[in-house]
């Protein structure tokens, strides 16, 4: 569906999040190296933040690195945490002057110190911010999200502060990395790849999946566009069937 010069959708997802995949093969296919496609990215992470804003959409979440990616080799690694660096410093201004609150999730113990302090100095600049939210995933996992929340529940179960039989999946789902934030209503995952690779695992349950073939330093405000136009074709039942789905919207 070409969207083009088109209006945007009336239905609104009020969660997306991307898994923004392709960015080495961007590069490889330039004969550049694998860093170059992730500079490359970071044109498209601004395309997709315009449009998402401009449409209404109220969190925006982005897989910027797993904790699976530390495998990958030293040299990259090395260069990805220095443009995350970067783009901290740079992009900060520019999210506080557009309303833009930014969140960073996932386990922040093993980054270098300068880039922990750079992630919480860019927290509290715009935690005063209540346009948008622009959550990043850094080092995280769905699996080590779930053991972290779990965790915190064991801890006051222990305490005697909780009953076990009090553990309810709301209570559970308050203690993820993504707290009170409403869930994913919209998952979109680039290059072509159709998974979704230890992201978010609790809160994708009822996402709906949006897969695209464009590796992501090409996926600007026409792809976003398209993506945002496909989900608000989609019905969504949770469970139920679409007559009574039909029948709710009537009422």
């Amino acid at each position: 569906m070409d969207t083009k010069d088109k209006a945007v959708p009336a239905k609104v997802p009020r969660h997306v999040a991307i898994i923004m995949d392709g960015n080495n093969r961007w590069a490889k296919k330039r004969l550049m190296p694998g860093v170059a496609g992730h500079k490359a990215g970071v044109d498209a992470v601004r395309a997709v933040i315009e449009v998402c804003a401009e449409a209404g959409v109220e969190v925006l979440t982005l897989f910027a690195f797993s904790s699976e990616n530390w495998q990958r080799p030293a040299d990259e690694v090395s260069a990805l945490m220095e443009l995350f660096l970067n783009a901290l410093r740079r992009e900060v201004r520019r999210l506080d002057e557009n309303g833009i609150r930014l969140r960073i999730i996932g386990d922040r113990s093993r980054f270098h110190p300068e880039l922990q302090a750079a992630m919480d100095k860019a927290e509290a600049a715009t935690a005063g911010n209540s346009r948008f939210i622009l959550q990043v995933a850094a080092n995280y996992g769905g699996q080590w999200d779930i053991t972290q929340a779990a965790q915190r529940l064991a801890k006051q179960v222990s305490e005697g502060r909780l009953r076990p039989e009090e553990i309810t999946p709301a209570l559970l789902q308050s203690q993820l990395a993504t707290g009170e934030l409403p869930l994913p209503d919209l998952c979109i995952r680039t290059g072509g790849e159709h998974r979704i690779s230890n992201f978010l695992l609790w809160q994708l349950a009822y996402a709906e999946l949006y897969f695209s073939d464009l590796l992501w330093p090409d996926f600007k405000h026409e792809a976003m566009r398209n993506a945002l136009a496909n989900y608000a074709t989609r019905q969504r039942r949770f469970g139920k069937t679409s007559e009574q789905v039909e029948a709710e919207a009537r009422q």
